[in-house]
């Protein structure tokens, strides 16, 4: 199952030209993707490559991908503070992309909780100025540019004790040396970040000079000792020179050349970087915003000095650099380190592993008990017969399945806890969504088979709804589609159908069987949440971080609750009188009337979901805020659902519908005049919500239209009789691990808990994404495997036994929700 990415917070929408990165990747990988995702469930593809093999393949593709990784970082340098510094790129006009991490972009209240109490100076000339500038407008967005040239500036935040300083030294001399020399000194106040740069001057003054690059080369010298003793105390960095536009100089700038600029460069890191016994230097290069200056000086109006654009990514590199180690923001993993494990992950780490020695010494005892002699004489057989059945064939199979996700828990770790594998920042363009969306249709009606009932929304017409919805919303997630307002109303609406879909099939299940027992109960319950109450621990989450889960689990409660409350009425007592059917229609009524009564009121409803422990289920950050904007968005889809499967069961027994292989569904006259109001309705909504200019407008339209468009695709797939008879096997097969491709991708196929792209193969985005999909794909339905062994031995049939098992694992599951810290910001954007 899955949900757009979107919070209650404002999105961050961004605009530019598409440039080679991961979103756009999926265009130029997405068929071969497909394909490799496709034939883990088609054996009639290629015999050779079973779902068991291409598990294997996977395996062996981590291991190798750990390998190089580690290798990578050992030889090549693996700090991702280094690369945030020295390299990256730009994501259409305004993103930059550092290499191999995320670059956060930081709030006023955040830039001031990171250096409170805290002093940062700025030394050296006017493109010194400008970044110090840019800088203090992170911290205070409204400040003026209006200090004087040729002079320091100070700023200072009151509140929260910030102050920062521009010292003007347009050039690296003795002047610039004694102002160091002055902090060094004992009892001094020292501050705790140095940004510094000086060259142009230098060019300038002396007509560019060979002599004077030497003089720069020995005066930088001379600092460099200082700077190092500042950096024991503090952050010290060093901005390289940017390039200019040569063409837009000034006369009496002409001088500065890009290749003298060089040449200052160079000397600077010749200098710097081997200013300490060991090699390393502590003064840090910042080389990126250089980079980017590369791609933008053109817009220079002077030609010197930079773009507002282009300094704010100088500002931020500084800021993420100085912070990110500080604050811990998900979506900056530049500059942070692996965090502590907590004590509920070492648990569930020990626990894991005693499950795998478990499953070891049952195997190792089942393979003695099978090489064992067998006996000549029917004696000796008798008295082996005790010693035969020590190790029953399916004692250890429960062992063996704790042993796998042990496997899989510690590579979800690995991708988006650990600072092992790269991850990248998401970018949107159009190519970049629609794309891919079109490979994935076309090999949808390419695998197109016989449906083996034709009635409407049959099993395997479900299974292929969920699949393909699911395959747009993970390419809606990779590609960061919900800065587009129509794709991003579309893909609600997506999410509306899963859960009139969950209305739809829990109601028929109950009016059709009668089954209001335990078993089901907590079968349902187990299969929904087992993956996820597993995540909450190992990647320290709160339940509701994944949200879609409590959305759907909370929705089962309420339609079992509905059901099973007194009276109890099924299909075949209703048959038996029909006032049955007004009590099922008073039931949906009560239903409606405890919905309007809880979306009548915010503080009502939150009031209502704060009350311990049941707020540790619906808390994210501490509020249930999130809880509730989720819970509104799509209140009414799940009551859609049942009252259109209680129409629909009704009209099939009074034998209203023909559904019978090739037939209309409902008399021609009546089926065009649906048919044409279903595509009329999707017209009209695709042009509303082409015209919605925000997403609160169209939230709050969004619950009351919702259904129209569900009813219309409903309609236009069932109502002719030759669309109801065949259905799409390959967006069946992933609609039957939707719910796995839903959780898993937060974690190993995008990353940074959703706000980035998980990056296993640097360089190569499209086969970085087919590599990435490939093990996602493998990952979640071998989790779905998983989840179903466990369920029928954590869920037994005796009700006794079942009790006393949900007593145990309901201790266990508030004692691991109560303990998990969750305390990250919200999924999605």
């Amino acid at each position: 199952m899955g949900a757009p990415e979107e919070a209650s917070l404002e999105a961050q929408q961004t605009e530019g030209a598409p440039q080679p990165d991961h979103t756009t990747a999926c265009c130029h990988g997405a068929a071969k993707m497909a394909i490799l995702a496709y034939s883990l469930g088609k054996r009639e593809i290629n015999q050779h490559f079973t779902i068991k093999n291409a598990k294997l393949i996977s395996f062996v593709l981590v291991i190798l991908l750990l390998v190089f990784h580690g290798a990578l970082r050992h030889y090549d340098g693996g700090d991702s503070c280094e690369w945030l510094l020295s390299t990256g790129r730009y994501l259409g006009e305004n993103v930059w992309q550092p290499y191999g991490c995320m670059m956060h972009k930081y709030k006023s209240t955040e830039a001031k909780t990171c250096l409170a109490e805290k002093r940062v100076a700025f030394v050296g000339d006017s493109r010194i100025r400008q970044l110090f500038y840019s800088f203090v407008k992170v911290i205070e967005p409204d400040r003026r540019e209006d200090g004087n040239k040729h002079e320091d500036i100070s700023f200072e935040e009151a509140k929260s004790s910030v102050k920062v300083d521009f010292l003007w030294y347009p050039e690296a001399n003795n002047s610039m040396k004694e102002r160091l020399v002055s902090w060094i000194q004992e009892g001094s106040a020292k501050p705790d970040v140095v940004i510094l740069g000086a060259a142009t001057w230098s060019i300038k003054l002396h007509g560019g000079s060979s002599e004077t690059l030497q003089q720069y080369k020995v005066n930088l010298t001379a600092i460099a000792v200082h700077l190092e003793r500042l950096a024991e105390h503090g952050e010290v960095y060093w901005i390289l020179q940017d390039p200019v536009n040569e063409e837009a100089l000034s006369e009496n700038r002409k001088m500065i050349t890009n290749q003298q600029l060089e040449l200052y460069n160079d000397v600077a890191v010749s200098v710097l970087n081997g200013s300490k016994h060991d090699g390393r230097s502590g003064v840090k290069l910042v080389a990126a915003s250089r980079q980017a200056a590369l791609e933008t000086i053109t817009q220079s109006e002077d030609g010197l000095h930079l773009p507002e654009s282009t300094r704010k990514v100088g500002a931020m590199l500084l800021m993420n650099s100085a912070c990110n180690k500080l604050l811990r923001p998900i979506d900056g993993s530049c500059c942070q380190t692996l965090p502590p494990l907590n004590l509920l992950q070492k648990l569930t780490a020990c626990f894991f592993l005693g499950s795998a020695v478990v499953f070891a010494v049952l195997h190792v005892l089942g393979n003695n008990r099978h090489r064992r002699p067998v006996p000549t004489d029917v004696e000796s057989l008798e008295e082996k017969k005790p010693a035969s059945a020590a190790v029953p064939l399916g004692q250890k199979a429960p062992f063996q399945a704790l042993c796998r996700m042990g496997i899989i828990m510690g590579y979800f770790y690995l991708c988006d806890r650990a600072d092992v594998f790269m991850k990248e920042h998401k970018f949107y363009t159009h190519s970049a969504f629609f794309i891919p969306l079109f490979y994935i249709f076309v090999l949808g009606i390419f695998y197109s088979e016989n449906s083996k009932e034709t009635k409407l929304l049959n099993r395997e017409q479900t299974d292929e709804w969920k699949g393909w919805m699911q395959l747009v919303i993970l390419i809606y997630h990779i590609s960061g589609a919900s800065a587009f307002i129509p794709v991003y109303m579309h893909v609600r609406v997506l999410v509306a159908a899963y859960l009139f879909q969950t209305g739809y099939g829990h109601f028929s299940f109950f009016w059709l069987k009668g089954d209001f027992g335990l078993n089901r109960v907590c079968q349902v319950l187990f299969r929904l949440n087992f993956l996820v109450l597993v995540l909450c621990v190992v990647m320290d989450r709160p339940y509701q971080f994944y949200y879609f889960v409590p959305l759907v689990t909370f929705w089962f409660v309420i339609i079992y609750g509905t059901m099973a409350v007194w009276p109890q009425i099924l299909q075949k007592k209703a048959n038996s009188n029909r006032m049955w059917h007004l009590a099922v229609l008073a039931k949906l009524l009560g239903l409606l009337v405890f919905i309007c009564l809880f979306s009548f009121s915010q503080e009502f409803f939150e009031s209502v979901f704060s009350v311990w422990p049941v707020s540790k289920l619906f808390e994210l950050d501490g509020s249930v805020h999130e809880w509730w904007f989720r819970w509104k968005l799509d209140r009414f889809a799940v009551i859609h659902g049942m009252l259109f499967a209680f129409i629909y069961l009704l009209l099939q027994k009074c034998q209203v519908l023909s559904e019978s292989k090739g037939e209309p569904l409902l008399p021609p006259k009546i089926s065009n005049l649906l048919l044409s109001l279903s595509i009329f309705s999707f017209v009209t909504y695709s042009i509303w919500a082409s015209n919605c200019k925000t997403k609160t407008e169209c939230n709050e339209m969004h619950p009351y239209i919702s259904v129209v468009q569900i009813l219309a695709f409903i309609l236009i797939r069932n109502i002719p009789g030759y669309a109801r008879s065949v259905y799409s096997s390959f967006f069946a097969w992933f609609g039957k691990i939707s719910l796995e491709l839903f959780i898993c991708q937060y974690h190993i196929w995008l990353a940074a808990d959703t706000k980035g792209v998980l990056v296993l193969i640097p360089g190569n985005p499209s086969l970085n994404i087919i590599v990435s999909t490939f093990i996602f794909v493998c990952v979640a339905h071998e989790v779905s495997l998983i989840t179903n062994d466990l369920a029928q031995v954590v869920i037994p049939k005796d009700g006794m036994a079942l009790l006393r098992r949900l007593g145990f694992l309901g201790l266990l599951s508030l004692t691991a929700l109560l303990l998990t810290r969750g305390n990250q910001l919200t999924p999605g954007a």
